[in-house]
């Protein structure tokens, strides 16, 4: 997800998806996308994983934020997100950012402050200065002039860099995403759907650096628009012609306040169907809602949370994209904040 562009992402992965069908692409030439069904609601796996992304955190302290619990009192984040069920963060991470947020040492540092109060860690590689997304997937500025072998090279050792840096650091890392929301593919042109060859070599730097660095350590393959299963068919079939490698299988996931069951039934299918065909557990790496309708986005997420359950040790986890997200902050409207920094009903849905 990145600031602004949840209506851009959604309409991008549609088109691709309408492209896709209309050249006979969007099954993967092999059966019949899942049927949209009604899933009942299961109980999560002991280790499920009640996540959030919290990457503009550090940022927001920076600027002068601070955070309440429900007797008003300023509390530290992380611990008030544990206080609400959260036992996962999510962080994102970007090569050379132009402010320092996101970066190595800024990275490092919410790490421990999740670590130290036993919170589980994914790293969300963007492979770029900034935000990576359906529609954004630039190149780092230092890479901006590598060929393919090189940038193979680059995705190695920064990839093996940052894990190396975190596991120095005594933080245990079990999720790693190679890429963030690579329905497109990722450092453009060279790592393009146009070049699904290149991007599974790409894809697999990254898989050979995490597992060197974290054996046990799962890599996610991450896309956007959660409820478009031609989409991930399409995709995850050509990766894995292309000799791709992978662990998991990560989607984001921003419905409609109004409408929203109907999408979460169609991710609930989809989830089955990549359960199925690939073989492959999946979670819920992004999610998020209208930070105004608080009950309907605690309604919806609790559902949701059923849905990744029903696929029972294949169903890992949920994690809330920025819920620590102040009211207008980088102008961005699906935080989990009120106006004087609690938490809203929305992240209920998270406590066991």
């Amino acid at each position: 997800m990145r600031k602004h562009v949840f209506r851009v992402a959604r309409i991008l992965g549609l088109s691709l998806s309408l492209a896709l069908a209309a050249c006979g692409g969007g099954g993967g030439g092999s059966g019949t996308p899942a049927p949209v069904v009604d899933t009942p609601s299961a109980k999560p796996i002991a280790s499920f994983a009640r996540g959030a992304d919290v990457g503009w955190v550090s940022a927001e302290e920076a600027a002068g934020y601070r955070f309440r619990d429900a007797a008003n009192n300023v509390t530290d984040a992380f611990a008030l997100l544990q206080g609400s069920g959260i036992n996962a963060v999510r962080l994102r991470v970007w090569v050379n950012p132009a402010d320092g947020w996101n970066g190595l040492d800024d990275v490092l540092a919410k790490a421990r402050r999740a670590a130290a109060l036993g919170q589980r860690i994914m790293i969300d590689f963007h492979y770029s200065d900034t935000w990576a997304d359906p529609g954004h997937q630039t190149k780092p500025a230092a890479w901006a002039s590598h060929d393919y072998a090189a940038l193979k090279n680059d995705v190695y050792t920064h990839t093996r860099d940052v894990l190396s840096a975190l596991k120095a650091a005594g933080i245990a890392v079990e999720w790693v995403q190679v890429g963030n929301e690579i329905n497109s593919g990722m450092l453009w042109p060279d790592g393009s759907y146009q070049h699904f060859d290149q991007l599974a070599g790409l894809i697999n730097s990254g898989y050979t650096a995490s597992h060197e660095v974290y054996p046990e350590a799962l890599v996610v393959l991450h896309l956007a628009n959660g409820y478009d299963d031609g989409l991930y068919r399409w995709f995850f079939d050509a990766v894995k012609t292309a000799g791709a490698k992978w662990d998991a299988i990560g989607m984001s996931h921003y419905p409609p306040t109004s409408g929203w069951l109907a999408y979460n039934q169609k991710i609930g299918a989809t989830m089955a169907d990549v359960v199925a065909r690939y073989g492959k557990p999946v979670l819920v790496t992004e999610v998020g809602m209208d930070r105004t309708q608080a009950a309907t986005a605690r309604a919806m997420i609790t559902d949701l949370i059923g849905r990744v359950a029903a696929q029972g040790s294949n169903g890992l986890g949920v994690f809330y994209w920025e819920p620590l997200a102040w009211p207008g902050w980088q102008g961005y409207t699906m935080g989990a904040l009120d106006e004087s920094g609690k938490l809203t009903e929305a992240m209920k849905a998270f406590v066991p």
